[in-house]
């Protein structure tokens, strides 16, 4: 109900395709959603969610058909690809995948149980690593300073996202990937704003200024999956800031939020070649995941 509630609100990120027989009945469907930017990706795609046939319409290529015209839709929309993920013991899924397009996608998926993820300690400001430039440094070696201090002026205030957070949003994402990706963060937001038992965003402030931001959102039913799982689609740390404990901040609040949200794993996709995100998220409680990762190009 929450995922054609969300399709109804915004139509352009969605897209559900139904298959129906000679008596103009339900045989099967599709349901996709758009994604622009999401794990860094500069390819617009979309992610096929969820597909169905009635038992007593197997082996029919009915899915075939529905994955085909999904496809057709992508193309006619300027979308570059399809992407999906299935656990690697899917049996029957896996070898379907194979047989409509999909192949391995040289992704990373990594999940973490959230009771298990890293939570924020107040002596963790303490063991930060320096700046690498010295414009980054933070002085911690004031002779006014002691130990309690220290901590205070490192930890950062982590909040729900607001509308009006969006221009320094913005700012920061530019400076971190060199492009204007405005609309996407901006729809991003605007769907945690009309959802928040989906989308969980954050904000994270020091020397009250936002120095970075986390969006993450709930997939209840999403791949098959009878259990909610949210995933961590975009994460972001103002390089001025960097190793003062930002991302660690968002992290173990996000970690902290989806367990009141009674959500029990959390998720994310990485390239390869991201090392330093990789060592990130790993620190803060992350591994490999079950699940694998595919796609279609088109």
């Amino acid at each position: 109900q929450r995922r054609l509630a969300a399709a109804l609100r915004e139509p352009a990120m969605h897209v559900q395709l139904a298959a129906v027989d000679g008596k103009n009945e339900l045989v099967g469907y599709i349901l996709a959603r758009r994604i622009e930017g999401e794990f860094g990706r500069r390819q617009s795609g979309l992610r096929l969610e969820i597909v169905g046939v009635r038992v007593e319409s197997r082996q029919r290529g009915i899915g075939s058909l529905l994955v085909d015209a999904l496809a057709r839709y992508a193309g006619r929309h300027g979308i570059d690809e399809l992407r999906t993920t299935a656990t690697w013991n899917q049996h029957r899924m896996l070898p379907w995948l194979g047989a409509v397009g999909f192949t391995l996608a040289p992704n990373y998926i990594v999940d973490c149980a959230v009771g298990d993820g890293y939570q924020a300690e107040r002596n963790d400001a303490l063991d930060l690593r320096s700046a690498e430039t010295p414009g980054h440094e933070v002085d911690y070696g004031a002779p006014q300073g002691n130990d309690f201090e220290r901590v205070e002026r490192a930890h950062c205030d982590v909040q729900a996202m607001r509308p009006e957070d969006l221009p320094q949003i913005l700012r920061i994402d530019r400076e971190i990937t060199g492009r204007n990706r405005s609309a996407y963060i901006a729809a991003k937001l605007g769907e945690a704003m009309d959802d928040s038992a989906i989308r969980v965003s954050l904000t994270a402030r020091l020397e009250g200024a936002i120095v970075g931001y986390l969006m993450a959102r709930a997939d209840l039913g999403d791949f098959g999956r009878a259990e909610p799982v949210a995933v961590l689609d975009t994460i972001g740390v103002d390089p001025a800031y960097g190793h003062r404990g930002v991302g660690h901040a968002m992290v173990s609040q996000l970690f902290a939020n989806l367990g009141a949200l009674q959500i029990d794993r959390v998720e994310t996709i990485v390239a390869p070649t991201d090392l330093p995100l990789l060592g990130f998220l790993y620190d803060t409680g992350f591994k490999p995941s079950q699940r694998l990762s595919f796609v279609r190009p088109l």
